[in-house]
Formats: C-alpha cells, structure tokens, sequence
C-alpha cells in the first residue's frame, strides 16, 4: 500500500474520465493549481456535503485560477447523475480501478460494523503550478473544508 505523498513532492500522475466526457490528466493541468479530493462515494451524506461546498465556492476556485477535480471510484454514469442532481459546476472523476486513490495513499482498508473492506480515506491534495504537492488534507471533515482549501489556494 502505497502512503499518502508528502507535501513538496512531485504530485503522482494520473488520467481519469469525467462525467462531461472527457479525460483528465495531471499533465495537462500543469501552470494552474489543482485541487484533487478523494470521497468514497457519490450520494452519501457527507461526500454530498463537501460537493455542495466545493460547489458553492467554485467560482472563487476559479478566479484564483485553480482546477477542482473530485475523484471517487464511482462510474461515469454515478458522476453524471451526482453533478447534475447537485448542479456541481466541477468535474468528477471516475477512478473505479481505484488506480489514482492507491497512487495518492488514500485506497485503505476500511470497517464498518464488523466487516473491513477497501474503500476510500476521504483527503485532499493541493497541486502547485508546478505539480509538486503543496498542501495535503489527509483526513477531512467535511463541513467547512471547502473554505479552508480555498484560503490554502489563495496563498500559492
């Protein structure tokens, strides 16, 4: 299993597809900040509570010039679904061979009422322009968070 990068090192490369139909890849991002963060599954309470938040701050993500991308191991199909329900003006990636969450250290062995199972460590990672890491979120609470990465970004 791989760990979580640490901050300063070269952010893992990764190629996704997004529920707007396209694929997305950390190379093709470089010059801009990209807010990568990982949430188990579209839907939930609280993955739709940071969504909603990383929704609602969009705007300012943007005008700093930043990329936010969300990434979970649901389908394209689950994504769609999810941004459309929530009107979530960001685009979702579809890691379902959990590649990018196991390059990231965040696909970890999980339990819930007895059973463990694999599954995704909500985290999040902010990407500099030059694509080393330069801040990470290893265990978020959801609530508030989205305020708290964006004062992260406005400081790059």
């Amino acid at each position: 299993m791989t760990s979580i990068p640490a901050e300063g090192a070269k952010a893992p490369a990764f190629s996704l597809p997004a529920h707007d139909g396209s694929t997305v890849g950390l190379a093709g991002l470089k010059g801009k900040p990209v807010l990568l963060y990982f949430y188990p599954k579209d839907n939930t309470p609280g993955c739709t509570v940071e969504a909603k938040g990383f929704g609602a701050l969009a705007k300012a993500f943007f005008a700093a010039g930043a990329v936010v991308l969300g990434v979970s191991p649901d389908s394209v199909a689950s994504h769609c679904k999810f941004a459309e329900k929530f009107d979530l003006n960001f685009l979702l990636l579809a890691d379902t061979e959990h590649a990018a969450a196991e390059a990231y250290g965040v696909w970890v062995e999980k339990s819930m009422c007895g059973k463990t199972y694999m599954g995704i460590q909500r985290a999040t990672f902010l990407i500099d322009p030059s694509g080393k890491i330069a801040r990470v979120w290893p265990k978020v609470k959801p609530d508030g968070h989205a305020e708290e990465v964006l004062e992260a970004v406005k400081a790059l």
